[in-house]
């Protein structure tokens, strides 16, 4: 077992996991980086959760072929990578799906950058590094937030 999954398994994760049994299944999260690394800390996620379904992207152009094509709850988005710039994959995401919630996750976006994204409809930022606790906490804010906003839709 490694690091990352002892990690996860020391989170309390009740809050996202009672959330997946109230909907009747796994909320599926499309994690957007072109760092091997950060994609393989949410597979692991995903193995000791069960309560999220992860896939991936390498660049904003494939995120936005899956976000077309997928059901999605959550976008995690990094803003500097080849082919589309995570900028401008959260505008055109935002403008198929509105609703959908993106959390921007960057270690060397300009604070310029940074505010773009913001302006283009991304719900939160997470700088690199970023411990798991903080991301895994994040992700599950955000989540409560869109299931409570389509709720009262």
């Amino acid at each position: 077992m490694t690091k990352t999954m002892n990690t996860v398994k020391n989170l309390d994760l009740t809050r996202i996991e009672t959330m997946s049994q109230q909907r009747g299944r796994p909320f599926r999260i499309l994690v957007v980086d072109d760092e091997p690394r950060v994609r393989d800390v949410f597979k692991e996620f995903c193995e000791v959760t069960r309560s999220v379904e992860v896939d991936i992207a390498v660049n904003g152009l494939e995120a936005l072929e899956k976000v077309k094509g997928g059901d999605y709850d959550l976008v995690t988005m990094d803003l500097i990578m080849p082919e589309m710039a995570g900028v401008e994959a959260v505008s055109r995401i935002k403008e198929m799906k509105p609703y959908l919630p993106i959390i921007i996750v960057t270690g060397n976006a300009t604070e310029k950058l940074v505010k773009e994204a913001g302006v283009r409809g991304a719900a939160s930022l997470l700088y690199k590094p970023v411990m798991l606790k903080d991301f895994v906490n994040e992700i599950i804010v955000t989540l409560e937030k869109s299931h409570d906003r389509r709720s009262r839709a």
